[in-house]
């Protein structure tokens, strides 16, 4: 079926600064120093983290396609060009998995119109991983991305949210600028009611790593700073 072409591997990447196969396994190790060609959210930071895995790849034989906010979507299916004419091809986050909260999904969306085997390698997904250790609902949850920045607005999600939660029994999980997750800690402890539990996972696999589950009013007791730390907010109301 995908005779003759290459596969697209989905490589993922650490979540901090730390040893990649301290959080990843060998097999990553071992398709970062078969492949030469990549799509990557960040070109710098991708050869910073291939020269961590493979210290003797020879950078100057990389080619890296840039796939992020400012990328003209119209020209991804000539990403895929390589594996048309039998190059295996790795598609790396910034963080984390490739395809999940990631702009890698618009690339894997296309490999599979052009019946292109991909490929998922195992690795950290902070959204998981979170989930994992918060205690909650890992039969039913939703992942809500960004919740919205106007106070008003954010307000009326976090209680829609709330809602679901409490009606349907399932987790909510959502992600937040790192730079404004001591305000969003805040509008949830100022928006939920007094028992609705917040797990909030930060820096997730770091030596600084940090989760908890408790009740809004015993976050409001208790300060924690989150400014400028990966993380990961979820909600639930019984």
């Amino acid at each position: 079926m995908n005779t003759g072409k290459g596969k697209l591997y989905l490589i993922p990447t650490t979540l901090g600064d730390n040893e990649p196969l301290e959080v990843l396994p060998i097999s990553v190790k071992k398709i970062i120093e078969e492949t030469d060609v990549y799509i990557v959210e960040n070109e710098k930071t991708a050869r910073h983290f291939i020269k961590k895995i493979n210290p003797k790849k020879v950078q100057a034989t990389l080619k890296l396609f840039p796939l992020n906010k400012f990328t003209d979507k119209s020209l991804l299916p000539e990403y895929l060009e390589p594996c048309l004419k039998g190059t295996n091809i790795g598609l790396l986050s910034e963080a984390g998995c490739p395809g999940v909260a990631d702009p890698g999904a618009d690339i894997v969306k296309i490999a599979h119109q052009k019946n292109i085997k991909v490929v998922p390698l195992v690795g950290p997904s902070s959204i998981l991983m979170a989930l994992m250790s918060s205690g909650m609902n890992g039969q039913s949850f939703a992942f809500n991305g960004y919740l919205p920045i106007d106070k008003d607005e954010r307000k009326k999600e976090i209680k829609h949210l709330e809602r679901i939660s409490s009606d349907q029994n399932q987790s909510q999980i959502f992600i937040e600028t790192p730079y404004r997750n001591n305000k969003l800690l805040e509008d949830l402890c100022n928006t939920l009611d007094a028992n609705t539990l917040i797990c909030v996972a930060c820096d997730i696999t770091l030596s600084t790593e940090f989760i908890k589950t408790q009740t809004v009013n015993s976050w409001k007791k208790n300060i924690v700073d989150l400014h400028k730390r990966p993380t990961i907010f979820i909600i639930h109301k019984n």
